[in-house]
């Protein structure tokens, strides 16, 4: 496969075709990629989003995910190539990232990230070509997806890190020593809650969801301190550095680590009824 060519098709462009050249921009830097209505005889080079072939989606019986939603062109050369970025992490970002894209595309179902690149068309009376303006959406997306690389490799990074915290922490309260991201890490433990430094000072805890996709949490904090100021929080739980709750019950922060821990078991008694 000639890597320095590509080519898709002119005229309007949408998430998909963008984004598609957006990645390939990042695998080959020195590939030029051109726009036509008709795929050039003998084009040596990669082809998608026009022309039937391995990176078209368009034709009849093209290849769809096992959760039932089709490739589209940027699914289609990430299947290919997205190991080469992301290693393990690939089949995540396309879950995440790619597929609502490609679901849009081949749906029109809707996606805030495809309704941008759609406004980088040129409107009626603009004097840019398609081609300027599709390029520019081009540059948008690279680094959009640059952006995108950069955070899920860092949660590469940390995963392993919040295993290890959690391991080495006790009654089921993941202790992190800053904060990392931790959902992928703990939602497949039986922690039930998280703490980490917070950046206003003190420190935070975080309820975990009983699953990746059942969002509830295992435990949430009880119902009589959501919303409540530093000193009704103190009436009702008499943790003196307890200060904060968040209204829909996910997240509270106290000024000292032994009373954010305190504050995690005594939600945790409540929610069994042992109070």
């Amino acid at each position: 496969m000639n890597t320095d060519k590509g080519f898709t098709h002119g005229g309007k462009f949408h998430a998909d075709d963008v984004f598609s050249t957006a990645l390939l921009k990042i695998l080959f830097p020195n590939i030029n990629v051109e726009r036509g209505f008709v795929v050039p005889e003998n084009f040596d080079g990669i082809i998608y989003d026009i022309g039937f072939g391995e990176f078209d989606h368009h034709q009849e019986n093209s290849p769809v995910r096992e959760s039932g939603t089709p490739y589209a062109s940027f699914g289609l050369l990430w299947r290919k190539f997205g190991c080469d970025i992301l290693g393990d992490e690939a089949g995540f970002f396309d879950e995440k990232f790619i597929e609502p894209i490609d679901l849009d595309d081949n749906t029109g179902c809707g996606n805030d990230i495809s309704d941008i690149i759609t406004s980088f068309n040129p409107p009626w009376d603009s004097e840019k070509t398609s081609d300027e303006c599709f390029f520019e959406a081009v540059q948008f997306a690279k680094t959009i997806l640059e952006k995108k690389f950069e955070y899920t490799k860092s949660l590469m990074r940390g995963k392993s890190i919040v295993v290890d915290c959690y391991k080495n922490s006790s009654d089921k309260i993941a202790i992190l020593p800053r904060y990392i991201p931790w959902k992928q890490a703990l939602v497949d433990t039986d922690a039930e809650f998280v703490v980490f430094p917070s950046d206003r000072g003190g420190f935070n805890a975080q309820v975990i969801p009983k699953s990746k996709k059942d969002k509830e949490p295992r435990i949430n904090f009880p119902k009589e301190w959501a919303g409540k100021t530093k000193d009704e929080l103190f009436d009702i739980t008499s943790i003196e550095t307890l200060k904060f709750c968040h209204n829909s019950r996910f997240m509270i922060s106290a000024d000292t680590m032994e009373d954010i821990i305190l504050a995690c078991k005594r939600a945790k008694e409540i929610d069994k009824g042992i109070e």
